[in-house]
């Protein structure tokens, strides 16, 4: 998966995660559902497939997992913190004429050119 597909996924994540407490906060009342339907669809999209033989040992497993899932995991946690400093250099910078919406849009149109 390429660094910005990654990145909106990681948008898609916390879009959805900002709706969902602004539900939760007009709705304090009602069983707003904490769970993600996203992280489960970009982990899907973002993680390799590992199949194993049965006679593969925790070794071998240990090691496929490490080899295979290291840079996807590091490529999520990469767009985590670009999405992350990206709002904060905002927060810190005084933007109130932007919503944090704004800004995580603008990050994921900027990353489908």
């Amino acid at each position: 998966m390429e660094q910005r597909e990654v990145l909106q996924g990681v948008v898609a994540v916390l879009t959805e995660a900002l709706e969902k407490r602004r539900l939760a906060r007009e709705s304090p009342d009602q069983d707003n559902e904490p769970a993600s339907t996203m992280i489960p669809s970009l982990l899907t999209d973002l993680m390799p497939k590992l199949a194993f033989a049965p006679e593969a040992t925790v070794r071998d497993v240990t090691m496929a997992v490490k080899r295979e899932w290291s840079p996807a995991i590091e490529q999520m946690a990469a767009a985590f913190t670009l999405a992350f400093v990206t709002l904060a250099e905002a927060h810190d910078d005084g933007a109130v004429d932007v919503s944090t919406a704004d800004i995580l849009r603008a990050l994921a149109l900027h990353f489908e050119e």
